[in-house]
């Protein structure tokens, strides 16, 4: 081996080891090596920071900005609040959690798919009186599994099609990995849902509770005019109410709080619902019925002045401004342009409309403001801020212009019409037009610790590919298979690659498992696609321990899992995957 080759295996060998070390964080780890990689000669410095402007780089922090605005539309509440029921038996709920987890997953970013539905899966889990894991893990490989059937599924995918690009001049189109992913996706999906769930340890514990350790608020939601909502009895809001999670409490009309619950009673347009719920399922049951805020003329205003609105939770010390008095009393709607949406008490009812309730000490407060004035106004009011849990207000007014724009960004690309970066840089910007995403929040979605491990990582393989680094390694898997037949050096490429995605991060084992079939494929004198292919398949089917994939390690905590719950029922999930992918890869990308 030359210099360069003996000093790359070795930057490589060290740069995994610190993975699966864990002691310093992976993008750290990667950086560390780009800039070891160029003072040693290893990387031309012209090229040393190229992997930043690379395609698969600004795909994958694109995507990960437009989930944020699907979310923020209301876009994944429309879909699982019509199709989520805590009645469902555990199979059947992993089968319809797992089947809409994989299809979000295949149009968004697949980590960011998991974080939408994660929530969903503990509030009816506990609704059912079960414990979370026993769906959890399921849900997270549905997710990972979703990913593999669409290019902006799974960052692997689109590395792989840029790789394919710059070796063959063309990249792999938006669904071209639907027939060999796809397939591998429902075979995957139906065992998660028949018997994989079966396979996982049960238990009671695990951080599943934490959501119910969240403070439920006292909240009013008012009927604006002309809603469908006029007309039908409290009473058959129930439903919808359990669906989100939250309680109605009773109703206001005219100011005046009427007696008991008032189920019988008739709606009309201005009644205000008394409510008890966390802030996410406020938000949700008030997306679902198209309710306005206590206070909806404010809101209103607020929404036309800013550049969107934030949701903050405060606590009341015996000093705040507030304490002793109510919000109305305060001013605080036209002092600070904020609207007092809940308030939580210690498990104590309220009597009065909150903006006219006395606020005490211990109170804690859920307010909407403007974006980026929730400082001023806890300062202001003397308050305490809670940690921050990402609460956001659902702009549901622009769900179908969130979803159309998406969806024709994507038939664009897929046409090749439009260069996919490009198409999905679009549809932010119209994001930001129409005020799905705040412009001061855009860079607030991009994970960009996964942003220095591809910039960074993509000129490492580069160079590796470059210095005949690929060649040794695919020439050495050649001689191993030497004799057998295509699906046996495919099979083996897929159990190297899914080994390594199983302790490495699946990014970095893309961009070196790649290049390694493509120099298998050239040795043997076939066509690259079936090995890339089967690195797709392979690089994103993580399945045996909580770190070869984040979603895994987004479930280990809510779950209480422990390390060696995945292989369980991860390993015959890799099996399977491998069984149906080989033959589907000989059929639709023959050699």
């Amino acid at each position: 081996m030359t210099f360069e080759q003996t000093a790359l295996f070795a930057i490589f060998a060290a740069v995994f080891g610190m993975f699966l070390w864990g002691r310093f964080r992976y993008d750290i780890v990667a950086f560390s090596a780009l800039m070891i990689a160029v003072v040693l000669g290893l990387v031309p410095t012209k090229e040393a920071f190229s992997g930043f402007g690379h395609p698969a780089t600004l795909v994958v922090a694109l995507v990960l900005i437009v989930s944020a605005g699907l979310v923020r539309s209301g876009a994944v509440f429309l879909i699982t609040r019509t199709l989520v029921d805590s009645s469902r038996t555990l199979g059947s709920h992993i089968g319809l959690m797992g089947g809409i987890g994989a299809v979000l997953s295949a149009f968004m970013n697949n980590v960011a798919a998991l974080a939408l539905l994660m929530p969903v899966d503990i509030q009816t889990a506990r609704k059912a009186g079960r414990a979370p894991g026993l769906s959890l893990m399921p849900l997270s490989f549905a997710t990972i599994l979703g990913g593999m059937a669409t290019l902006i599924g799974t960052p692997p995918n689109i590395i792989i099609a840029a790789i394919r690009q710059e070796t063959m001049g063309e990249p792999f189109g938006m669904f071209d990995f639907a027939p060999v992913g796809g397939i591998a996706a429902l075979a995957g999906l139906a065992f998660v849902a028949l018997i994989g769930w079966r396979l996982i340890p049960q238990r009671e514990t695990g951080a599943g509770n934490t959501e119910a350790q969240l403070a439920d608020y006292m909240a009013e939601l008012t009927i604006p005019e002309e809603s469908k909502l006029i007309g039908k009895r409290l009473g058959m809001l129930d439903k919808d109410a359990e669906q989100a999670d939250v309680a109605i409490l009773g109703l206001i009309r005219d100011g005046k709080r009427r007696y008991g619950r008032s189920a019988g009673s008739v709606l009309q347009a201005g009644d205000t619902l008394v409510i008890e719920a966390r802030p996410e399922a406020l938000d949700e049951f008030r997306t679902s019925l198209s309710l306005n805020f206590s206070d909806a003329a404010r809101q209103e205003k607020l929404t036309a002045a800013g550049e969107g609105l934030e949701v903050i939770e405060v606590v009341v010390p015996e000093t705040s401004r507030i304490n002793g008095r109510s919000a109305q009393a305060l001013g605080l709607a036209w002092r600070q342009s904020a609207v007092l949406l809940g308030l939580s008490r210690q498990g104590r009812r309220l009597t009065k409309h909150i903006r006219q309730t006395e606020i005490e000490a211990g109170d804690i407060l859920l307010l909407l403001c403007p974006r980026d004035r929730g400082a001023d106004v806890t300062e202001w009011l003397g308050c305490l801020p809670l940690a921050q849990r990402g609460l956001a207000v659902t702009a549901d007014d622009k769900t179908w212009a969130a979803i159309g724009m998406f969806a024709l960004a994507v038939l664009a690309a897929s046409l090749g019409l439009v260069y996919l970066p490009v198409a999905l840089g679009l549809v932010v910007v119209g994001y930001v037009l129409i005020k799905v995403l705040p412009v001061a929040e855009i860079y607030d979605h991009v994970e960009w610790p996964v942003v220095v491990l591809l910039g960074s990582m993509i000129p490492l393989g580069a160079a590796l590919d470059a210095s005949g680094g690929t060649a040794l390694i695919a020439n050495g898997l050649i001689d191993l298979t030497a004799g057998l037949p295509s699906w046996m050096v495919l099979t083996v490429l897929m159990v190297v690659t899914m080994t390594l995605s199983d302790v490495l991060n699946n990014t970095a084992t893309a961009i070196v498992a790649a290049p390694v079939g493509i120099q298998m494929a050239n040795a043997m004198g076939v066509s690259p696609d079936p090995f890339l292919m089967a690195v797709a398949v392979a690089a994103s089917a993580a399945f045996l321990t909580p770190i070869g994939h984040k979603n895994n390690t987004l479930v280990l905590g809510p779950g209480g899992y422990q390390f060696g719950d995945y292989w369980r029922m991860g390993l015959p999930l890799e099996i399977l995957v491998i069984a149906v992918s080989i033959p589907s890869i000989l059929v639709f990308w023959p050699m």
